[in-house]
């Protein structure tokens, strides 16, 4: 995998293991280990603006999402499960961490486990998945708390 993690936010977080999350995540999901994967961390500004100007939505958000290749079963970074997937170049994980600091603070965990849970998130949505309805959120949301925990797994093993 070739993840690029690029910190504009002035805020420290762990860059390096959120490249090791993001290659966790891509491997569980049978992601083609050329695909390629930009992190962004910005500030609540830049946020703002990247959020005001893709979602119409007013203020930061915590993650946006912007997929570069499109996914299909048999193509792009997922394949059929019979012929290996293309590489592709998957697109942009955009994390703003004060966001994420006071949905952490707000949800009892550290900052950290708040990247760590968005940049999965944003992940998930460059791969496809969407919440919008019932049944999208009830997968989408599934797959990511199994990914988390076995993350937590590798986390805690290192």
């Amino acid at each position: 995998m070739s993840i690029e993690i690029n910190n504009e936010s002035g805020v420290g977080v762990d860059e390096e293991n959120l490249v090791a999350l993001a290659t966790h995540v891509l491997g569980e999901m049978g992601i083609n280990p050329l695909a390629e994967l930009s992190i962004v961390v910005v500030d609540e500004d830049a946020m703002a603006e990247l959020h005001e100007k893709w979602m119409g939505e007013p203020g930061p958000t915590d993650v946006l999402a912007f997929p570069m290749d499109e996914l299909r079963p048999g193509g792009g970074a997922r394949g059929d499960g019979e012929s290996p997937a293309d590489p592709a170049l998957l697109g942009d994980v955009v994390l703003c961490p004060q966001v994420a600091a006071r949905q952490a603070q707000e949800a009892g965990h550290s900052a950290q486990d708040e990247l760590e849970l968005l940049c999965t998130h944003g992940i998930l949505h460059l791969l496809g998945y969407d919440h919008a309805e019932p049944e999208e959120h009830k997968e989408m949301f599934g797959l990511q708390a199994q990914l988390l925990e076995s993350w937590q797994e590798v986390r805690d093993s290192r």
